[in-house]
């Protein structure tokens, strides 16, 4: 499902106009967004989790050349899987 699928799903379900679904799919991601860029984690019970990661410098490879090169230190936004969904994708093999 990809972000257009959703907000036609949304439009359905509560039966508002397709703007409008899209206005609130766009406020909920944005939320969320903003949300992990400002460092804070999500949950959202029986769905899952969103975290931040702290990776530390590094020295990697260039694949190409071979050249060792130092990689930054960054941070990745990470999904933890919640049981309730693990259990009911699970469910359907």
């Amino acid at each position: 499902m990809n972000k257009s699928e959703l907000i036609e799903a949304l439009a359905q379900d509560i039966n508002v106009p397709h703007r409008e679904a899209a206005a609130i799919t766009n406020t909920v991601i944005d939320t969320m967004t903003e949300a992990l860029a400002r460092g804070e984690s999500i949950e959202i019970r029986g769905f899952g989790s969103f975290v931040i990661k702290h990776y530390d410098s590094y020295e990697g490879r260039n694949p190409k050349t071979g050249k060792k090169i130092k990689v930054k230190p960054k941070k990745l936004p990470f999904f933890k899987v919640g049981k309730d969904l693990r259990e009911q994708v699970n469910q359907n093999r």
